[in-house]
C-alpha cells in the first residue's frame, strides 16, 4: 500500500474512480470516492483528483453526492479553476426532482468560495440563487450577511447580480431594500459614466427604474448626468430624462441652464428633447422656464419654434396658469412653423385662447387661405375645431372664413376625415351658438388643481424582479411580450415544517399546503385554488372557445402510469378531467385548474409513444403571460417528478 498522501497513492485513487468497471458497481464507486474523503481528513494533497471526483457526482447514489460535495468545499479553493467544473454539474442537480438533491447541490453551491469564480461565475451563481426562498428571518439575514461583500465588486454585472438578490429576498423588509439602493447608488453612477456606451445606457435605464420608486435619489449627484459632446444621441436622451426627474429647489437653476445648452445642438432631435423636458420641468418651476423657452423663440429657427409651441400647448394644458404668458410669447411664431405637429399646437393654443392673442383670428386666416396647399389633414382638422372656438369668443372677425373653410371641407376636400369633421361641425352650428358650446366649451382646469398626474411613487417590489434583466431597457410592456415567449424555469421553496406522511408528497414538490399551492417564480405568484368543478362537458365546451397559449414537450422515457400522475396532479391543486387507461397508445389526458383570481387553465397531455415526448397543449380564459408561464413551470416539475420516478 502506498504511503498516506504519496504520488503512487493519488494515483491508485485515480485508476479507481475512473475504472468503468468500478463505475459499475454502486458500492465499489462509493468505497472508492470514501478512500479520498478519508485521505483527504488524514491530511493528505488530494486536490489533483479534482475532474474525476466531479465526475462522481453526477452518479444517482445520494450518499456518494455528499461524500463529493464535501470534498468540492474543501479543495475548491486550491483549485479555483477547476471548481468551475462542479458548477454545471451543480445547477442540473438543482433541477433534480428529489428535494434532497436539490437541497444538498444548492448547499455546495453556496459553500463555493465565489471568489475562485471570475464575474461572469458570480453573477450567474447569483442569479441562480434567486431560485431559493429562505425558510426563517434568521436564515433569509444570514445570506444577505453573506452577500453584503458582493454589493462592494469592482464588477458592475456582480454588483447589479447581488442587488437584485438583495431586493427579492427583501421583498418583506422595504427599510433593507432602501438601503441597498443607497449603497448601490456609487456603483451605477460610475457605470452612467463609463466608457461602455452599452453599460452606460442600460445603468442609465435602471436609474430610471430606482427613481419611479425613489424620486430625487440621485439628487445630489445630477451633474453625472449632464451630457458630453462624445455621447451618442440615445444616452443623452436617457440623461436629460433623468436630470427631469432630480430637478428640485437647490439644482433647479443649475440643471436649466445645461438643458438649455443643448436647445441649440446641431441634432434637430436632441434639441427638440431638450426643449421637451425643460416643459416638463415647467410643470413645477413654471416662470424660469417659461421664460427660456420665450427665449428661444427669438432664435427663429424652425425645429426651435415648433418644439417650443408643442411644450407651450402641454404646458397650458396643465398648468392654466401660465396661459396669459404663453399667449404674449405666440405671435409671430406662424412664419417659422412648417411642420405638421407644430402647425397643430399653434393652431389648438389659438382656438382654445385666441381671445387673448390679439392677431389670433388673422394668424387663422392665413391657414384657411392656404388650405388648398396644406399637405397634413391632421393640420385641417385641428383647423376646423380652432375656428368653430374661436368664432364663439369673436364672431364678427371668424364669420366669414369660417364659411369659407366650411365649404372647402365639405365640397372640395378629398380627404373623408376632413370632409365629414366639416359636415358635423356645419350640422352642429345649425342647431344653434348654445349647443356649439356645450360641445366644444367644457369647464376648464382650475389654476388651483395643480397637474392631474399620477404621481405615485411604485413600490421596489413591483420591479424587484425585472432589476438586472432587459426589463428596464426595453420598457416594461415589450419586455412582458418578449418574455411570454421564453421556456419558463422552476422555482422550489423551502417547508421549515415537514412531517413524516407528507413524505410521499415531498418527492413531488418541495412544499405542500392542504388549502392551496402557491408558486413564486421571479416574475409572479400564482396561487391554485383546490376542488374545480369542471364537468367534461364543461371542460370540452370552453377549451373550444379558446386560442391556444402554450405548446411544449416534455422528455419522456417508458409507459405511463395514469394512477400516479393523477396523484402527483392532485397535490399541486390541477384537476383530472379524463383519462386515458394504461398501455392504450396514444395516451391522452385533460386537465383543469384555476387561480384565485378566477383564471382557468386547460391542458392537454398527449403521448404517441412510449419513448416520445409528452405533448402539452395549454389554454387560458385570459391573457396573463406571467401566470401562464408559472402554471407550465409547475406542471413541467410534476411531469419530471413523475416521469423520474417512473424510470
Amino acid at each position: 500500500m502506498p504511503y498516506l498522501g504519496g504520488e503512487e497513492a493519488v494515483r491508485e485513487l485515480r485508476r479507481a474512480l475512473a475504472n468503468p468497471h468500478v463505475q459499475a458497481d454502486r458500492l465499489r464507486y462509493r468505497a472508492a470516492v470514501l478512500r479520498v474523503i478519508r485521505h483527504m481528513a488524514q491530511g493528505a494533497d488530494v486536490s489533483g483528483l479534482f475532474p474525476e471526483m466531479v465526475k462522481a457526482s453526477a452518479a444517482a447514489d445520494v450518499v456518494q453526492k455528499k461524500l463529493v460535495s464535501l470534498y468540492v468545499r474543501a479543495q475548491a479553493p486550491r483549485q479555483p479553476q477547476l471548481a468551475l467544473l462542479a458548477v454545471n454539474t451543480l445547477r442540473k442537480d438543482c433541477s433534480h426532482p428529489s428535494p434532497a438533491v436539490r437541497g444538498l447541490a444548492l448547499r455546495s453551491m453556496c459553500g463555493l468560495r465565489m471568489a475562485d469564480l471570475d464575474q461572469w461565475g458570480q453573477s450567474e451563481v447569483l442569479a441562480f440563487l434567486l431560485r431559493y426562498r429562505p425558510r426563517s428571518e434568521e436564515e433569509l439575514f444570514d445570506i444577505l450577511s453573506l452577500l453584503d461583500g458582493y454589493l462592494k465588486s469592482s464588477s458592475p454585472s456582480v454588483v447589479m447580480a447581488a442587488t437584485k438578490l438583495f431586493l427579492v429576498l427583501a421583498r418583506e423588509y422595504p427599510h433593507v431594500q432602501a438601503d441597498v439602493l443607497v449603497r448601490v447608488k456609487g456603483p451605477l453612477l460610475s457605470a452612467c459614466t463609463s466608457e461602455s456606451r452599452e453599460l452606460c445606457f442600460t445603468a442609465l435605464c435602471h436609474v430610471r427604474q430606482i427613481l419611479g420608486s425613489l424620486p430625487g435619489h440621485f439628487s445630489s449627484h445630477y451633474k453625472k448626468f449632464f451630457c458630453s459632446y462624445s455621447e451618442p444621441h440615445y444616452i443623452k436622451c436617457q440623461k436629460m430624462e433623468v436630470l427631469c426627474e432630480l430637478v428640485n429647489d437647490e439644482n433647479v437653476q443649475q440643471v436649466l441652464e445645461e438643458l438649455k445648452g443643448y436647445c441649440t445642438d446641431v441634432s434637430v432631435e436632441l434639441a427638440q428633447g431638450a426643449i421637451f423636458a425643460i416643459g416638463n420641468i415647467a410643470r413645477t418651476y413654471t416662470e424660469q422656464c417659461v421664460g427660456i423657452l420665450t427665449e428661444l423663440l427669438g432664435l427663429q429657427q424652425e425645429h426651435i419654434t415648433s418644439a417650443v409651441v408643442q411644450a407651450f400647448r402641454d404646458l397650458v394644458w396643465l398648468c392654466p396658469q401660465c396661459t396669459g404668458a404663453v399667449c404674449r410669447a405666440l405671435p409671430g411664431c406662424e412664419d417659422t412653423i412648417q411642420d405638421s405637429e407644430g402647425k397643430q399646437a399653434l393652431i389648438w393654443l389659438l382656438g382654445a385662447h385666441g381671445e387673448k392673442v390679439p392677431n389670433a383670428p388673422y394668424v387663422l386666416e392665413e391657414f384657411v387661405e392656404n388650405m388648398k396647399s396644406e399637405m397634413f389633414p391632421a393640420v385641417k382638422m385641428e383647423l376646423l375645431t380652432a375656428l368653430v372656438r374661436l368664432f364663439l369668443s369673436r364672431p364678427a372677425e371668424c364669420q366669414d372664413m369660417l364659411g369659407r373653410l366650411l365649404y372647402y371641407c365639405i365640397e372640395e376636400e378629398m380627404d373623408m376625415a376632413v370632409r365629414d369633421r366639416g359636415l358635423f361641425y356645419y350640422r352642429l352650428l345649425q342647431s344653434g351658438v348654445e349647443e356649439v358650446k356645450r360641445v366644444l366649451c367644457g369647464p376648464k382646469s382650475d389654476p388651483s388643481l395643480g397637474l392631474l398626474e399620477d404621481q405615485t411613487e411604485r413600490p421596489v417590489n413591483t420591479w424587484a424582479s425585472e432589476f438586472n434583466t432587459l426589463a428596464p431597457v426595453y420598457g416594461r410592456e415589450c419586455w412582458e411580450l418578449v418574455a411570454a415567449h421564453e421556456p419558463p424555469e422552476p422555482s422550489y421553496a423551502c417547508s421549515p415544517h415537514t412531517d413524516s406522511r407528507n413524505r410521499d408528497t415531498e418527492s413531488l414538490i418541495s412544499e405542500g399546503n392542504e388549502d392551496v399551492l402557491k408558486v413564486h417564480p421571479d416574475t409572479g405568484s400564482l396561487t391554485l385554488i383546490p376542488d374545480v368543478h369542471l364537468t367534461a362537458e364543461q371542460f370540452e365546451k370552453t377549451w373550444l372557445s379558446l386560442d391556444m397559449s402554450c405548446r411544449l414537450s416534455l422528455p419522456w422515457c417508458g409507459a405511463v402510469h395514469p394512477d400516479t400522475i393523477q396523484t402527483a396532479l392532485h397535490v399541486v391543486h390541477i384537476q383530472t378531467i379524463a383519462m386515458t387507461k394504461a398501455g392504450v397508445q396514444p395516451w391522452k389526458a385533460y386537465l383543469g385548474a384555476q387561480d384565485n383570481t378566477g383564471c382557468l387553465f386547460l391542458t392537454e397531455l398527449l403521448l404517441e409513444a412510449a419513448d416520445a415526448g409528452m405533448q402539452v397543449s395549454v389554454k387560458q380564459s385570459e391573457v396573463r403571460p406571467e401566470a401562464l408561464q408559472t402554471f407550465v413551470s409547475a406542471l413541467r416539475t410534476v411531469m419530471g417528478t413523475v416521469a423520474g420516478l417512473g424510470s
